[in-house]
């Protein structure tokens, strides 16, 4: 199958764990952030208009989103340095995640050629309760998450 018409994985099932380092070098463990709702916000390419305009929609929220008892974790296959620059420029309160490999993307079925923009959001279960290809407003996300 290409790529491109891989669909995201459905909600419902057990979001693929994962461990990998933000642009600081702190590793970041999905297992260990089951006492929370994660938003995983996987994007093509660091300072690009549209990848900007949808972390900065997450950076604005942030109060709604923490709110929810939610934290966001960026992830894209750029180095560290990259998101550091980005992250810097843009004072994202959420980390990024470097996937040089696209391994993350490829558990998620965001990889191949270019990360395919995608929205997960996962439950404190470890189950995915939200998954849109795309850029969703801010709204839409946090409708998927319980009171």
């Amino acid at each position: 199958m290409f790529w491109f018409l891989q669909k995201p994985l459905p909600v419902g099932t057990s979001a693929p764990p994962f461990i990998a380092p933000d642009e600081e070098g702190s590793v970041f463990v999905l297992n260990l952030n089951r006492n929370k709702y994660v938003i995983l916000v996987f994007y093509p390419a660091d300072d690009t208009a549209l990848c900007t305009k949808q972390l900065c929609e997450m950076r604005d929220g942030w109060d709604r989103i923490r709110a929810k008892g939610a934290i966001v974790v960026g992830v894209n296959p750029a180095p560290a340095d990259s998101h550091k620059a980005f992250k810097s420029k843009h004072n994202y309160p959420f980390p990024l995640l470097v996937d040089n490999a696209k391994r993350i993307a490829k558990l998620y079925n965001c990889g191949g050629l270019i990360v395919n923009r995608t929205v997960y959001v996962i439950g404190k279960d470890g189950k995915i309760l939200y998954a849109r290809r795309g850029k969703p407003n801010l709204d839409e996300i946090l409708a998927a998450i319980p009171e």
